[in-house]
C-alpha cells in the first residue's frame, strides 16, 4: 500500500548524503537505492558521471570539477501535487547558488521551469525521475547538475559556468549550500501543501516574464508573451492572436 496520501514532511535529520567518485548516473543510482527499500531523503554525488543525462534523454556532460547530486525521495506527495515539485526544486537550487555568488555578480535566475541561468546563459539542468517501486510507493530521483568550473560545449542553449561570474567556491561548498536549501525548500513545499508559497518565490526570481518567447515543443515551436505561471505551475503563453496557451512541458528560448 503506498503512504502518499498524507506523507509526513522530511525533517532535516531526514536526509542524508553518501559521495562516490564515480558512478553511471546519480540519478540511477538513487532510483536502485529506492527499489532496494533504501529510506527517502537520499543524496548521492558523484564527482564524475560515465551516463549522465538531462531532460528527452540528452546527454549531460559529467566531467570533474562540477557538482553533479542526485535527491532520491519516496512518496514526497499524492500524485494529484507532485507537478508543482519541478518549481519546489528550482527555488531550492536557485538559493543555494545566489549564496555562493559574488556581490557584483548577475542575478541568478529560474528559466521555466526549472533551468538555472546567469546573465541569461545556463549554470544548471535538472531532470527528476520516477518509478513505480516493487513495494507500490513512487520513487523520484531529483538530479541536479551544476556548471561549477567546467562547461560543456554550447548546446541548444548558451551555457557558462560560475567560476565566469567570480564564484570560488567548490562543488563540496556549493553542495553544503543545497543539501540545507533543499531540506528548507522542501519543507516549506509541504508535500505541496505549500505550492503557493512556493510559486511566490519562484516567481521572485523567473527570469523572462513579460518578455516574447518561443516555446520548442516536441512537434513545433510557438512564440508569444511570458504572461507567468497558472496555479499548477504550467507556463502561461499570451498568442498574438489574443488567446492564452497552458503548456506543460518545453524548451524555452528569450527573444
Amino acid at each position: 500500500m503506498s503512504g502518499s496520501e498524507n506523507p509526513r514532511p522530511l525533517s532535516l535529520d531526514d536526509f542524508r548524503h553518501e559521495a562516490l567518485a564515480e558512478v553511471g548516473s546519480t540519478n540511477t543510482e538513487c532510483l536502485e537505492r529506492a527499489r532496494k527499500g533504501a529510506l527517502s531523503g537520499l543524496w548521492i554525488t558523484a564527482e564524475r558521471q560515465t551516463g549522465g543525462r538531462g531532460r528527452r534523454g540528452r546527454a549531460w556532460f559529467s566531467e570533474p570539477g562540477n557538482l553533479y547530486a542526485s535527491l532520491m525521495l519516496v512518496d514526497p506527495a499524492p500524485m494529484e501535487r507532485l507537478g508543482s515539485l519541478p518549481l519546489a526544486v528550482a527555488v531550492a537550487v536557485q538559493a543555494a547558488v545566489s549564496r555562493i555568488m559574488p556581490l557584483a555578480a548577475p542575478d541568478v535566475l529560474i528559466k521555466w521551469p526549472n533551468d538555472i541561468l546567469v546573465d541569461r546563459r545556463k549554470v544548471c539542468g535538472i531532470l527528476i525521475e520516477g518509478e513505480t517501486l516493487p513495494d507500490g510507493r513512487h520513487g523520484l530521483a531529483i538530479g541536479i547538475g551544476i556548471n561549477v568550473a567546467v562547461a560543456p560545449d554550447a548546446g541548444l542553449y548558451p551555457v557558462a559556468t560560475l567560476r565566469d561570474f567570480g564564484a570560488a567556491a567548490s562543488p563540496d561548498e556549493l553542495f553544503a549550500y543545497l543539501f540545507q536549501s533543499m531540506a528548507e525548500t522542501l519543507s516549506l513545499w509541504d508535500a505541496g501543501r505549500g505550492i503557493s508559497a512556493i510559486m511566490e518565490r519562484w516567481k521572485q526570481v523567473a527570469g523572462g516574464i513579460g518578455e516574447n518567447i518561443t516555446v520548442n515543443l516536441p512537434d513545433r515551436s510557438i512564440s508569444g508573451r511570458f504572461a507567468g505561471i497558472d496555479d499548477t505551475g504550467l507556463l502561461k503563453l499570451e498568442t498574438d492572436d489574443g488567446g492564452t496557451r497552458l503548456i506543460a512541458a518545453g524548451d524555452v528560448f528569450f527573444g
